[in-house]
């Protein structure tokens, strides 16, 4: 298992962290994340390889952005 760290930016509330959380973890192959809203950070464990695209994608249609990738 891979793990991955990336920053995310328009989180403000817990509620944004969860919906960051709950959309990374839909991604296929994505064994499970954990989103610190404090750090602006979200680790996701990789159970087979996923595309940094893909990962971009379900966050920003989260409406929020990660970057550092």
């Amino acid at each position: 298992m891979s793990e991955r760290l990336y920053r995310v930016e328009g989180m403000n509330c817990e509620h944004c962290q969860a919906a960051v959380q709950e959309a990374l973890q839909a991604v296929p192959g994505v064994h499970r994340a954990q989103v610190d809203l404090a750090a602006a950070t979200a680790k996701v464990e990789l159970s087979q390889e996923v595309a940094e695209a893909a990962l971009q994608e379900a966050v920003e249609e989260a409406g929020y952005r990660l970057v550092g990738v």
